[in-house]
């Protein structure tokens, strides 16, 4: 169990993926994401092994969830600055978004 003073820690944003790019240096199939957070974040790099159920073209303009207060973590050549989070569908990921378009930099809570 975690505590709220734990959760709270953890800073989710709603932000949207204005560009997407082939990773072909990463161990798994996976894209290079630049995603919008608006004005108080900015933009944030991530790597997400999406390759499976989505296009690069799906993923322009898709709002998704995402922590961005992980510290940057390299992978392969790549600093991924946030995470985009994900449901497994078995080994499948697939992206969590909100229902209806917010504002980018959105909190989650």
């Amino acid at each position: 169990m975690i505590t709220w003073q734990d959760f709270e820690k953890v800073d989710m944003r709603v932000g949207t993926i204005i560009e997407v790019k082939d990773f072909p240096e990463a161990r798994n199939p996976a894209y290079k994401l630049k995603v919008d957070f608006g004005v108080e974040i900015g933009l944030k790099k991530s790597s997400a092994q999406i390759t499976s159920l989505y296009e690069k073209e799906q993923l322009i303009n898709k709002q998704v969830i995402a922590v961005v207060n992980f510290p940057p973590k390299q992978i392969g050549p790549f600093m991924s600055e946030c995470l985009v989070m994900g449901v497994y569908q078995g080994t499948d990921i697939v992206l969590i978004q909100p229902e209806k378009e917010v504002e980018n930099g959105t909190k989650i809570g």
